[in-house]
């Protein structure tokens, strides 16, 4: 089966397919943030937010990281409308005008591979607001932050302080600002299909891909339990202490790259059902080499380079 392209890194439906197969929990090379029942369905929510994610960062030895701290900031409600209010408050002649229409211009964040443990919040948010990132698709993204949260607390590569002290602010802000709403045409669970069913069949044949994870299967979800939550069902004290690092960093942009959203303002709902339509695909491309045409609902975005 086909990687999902990296110039359509919003195809959501290929990125569920391909994750469901290669990306899920349990496998060698679980995909983190993206939430999956035990009938195999995934959120659409922390597939939209795995995608921004990654669309926001340049490929690099520490783009993980970097992934990271993007899942952080989207893991705490209203810290992103609040930074662009103060923005807008600071910047009266150069207002925050989020992107929305049939394209937007994302520049991805690139940091030299020994400064990206440097990375910050602060960075972050500065990355979201150049690229007048619209609030709404961050507090879409929220489930994503939360589902990234969970995993790190019930298999920690790391000291969980970082993930302790994110959790504590996410309560606050719950109880403040309440869950972030979801947009609801990107909203719900993915149902698995039939080729689903038999690529899960022909991989779990597969010698490689038959040695599991036991430890993963703590991370699926019960059919009708709702992955945001309060308080985290997969919490444990921290221990251990991160270490201290300095706070000198190059953060670098790369060149623009058009992105097609043309379903992105959402005019048109479908009934929030299990059986709901899958999300409209967004296609990042190079802009010089653009051409778009209709396809259904939404527009298809091809590059000739």
């Amino acid at each position: 089966m086909r990687a999902p392209d990296p110039k359509k890194p919003f195809d959501l439906e290929q990125l569920a397919q391909y994750a469901l197969i290669y990306g899920r929990p349990g496998l060698e090379n679980t995909w983190q943030g993206i939430a999956v029942d035990f009938a195999y369905r995934m959120h659409w929510r922390t597939l939209f937010g795995f995608a921004l994610c990654r669309a926001l960062c340049a490929n690099s030895a520490g783009k993980t990281t970097l992934v990271r701290r993007f899942a952080l900031v989207m893991a705490r409600p209203g810290l992103y409308r609040e930074a662009v209010a103060a923005y807008a408050a600071a910047n009266p002649t150069c207002p925050f005008v989020a992107q929305y229409g049939a394209d937007i211009e994302i520049r991805q964040v690139h940091v030299p591979d020994d400064q990206v443990r440097n990375f910050s919040n602060n960075d972050v948010i500065c990355i979201l607001i150049h690229n007048c990132i619209p609030p709404d698709w961050v507090d879409h993204a929220y489930t994503y932050g939360v589902v990234y949260l969970e995993q790190q607390f019930h298999q920690p590569t790391m000291s969980l302080d970082i993930f302790r002290d994110v959790d504590d602010k996410r309560l606050q802000r719950l109880s403040v600002y309440g869950p972030p709403p979801a947009i609801p045409h990107w909203d719900g669970w993915r149902e698995i299909s039939e080729e689903d069913r038999y690529r899960l069949l022909f991989k779990r044949a597969d010698k490689v891909a038959a040695q599991i994870d036991t430890e993963g299967v703590g991370l699926y979800y019960y059919i009708g339990m709702d992955p945001n939550v309060g308080p985290l069902w997969k919490r444990t004290p921290a221990h251990g202490t991160m270490p201290v690092v300095g706070s000198a960093i190059n953060v670098a942009l790369t060149d623009s790259i058009m992105v097609d959203a043309t379903a992105a303002e959402g005019p048109s709902t479908p009934p929030k059902t299990e059986s709901a339509l899958q999300p409209p695909a967004i296609n990042i491309v190079q802009p010089e080499a653009a051409t778009t045409t209709a396809a259904g609902r939404s527009q298809v975005t091809t590059g000739t380079g």
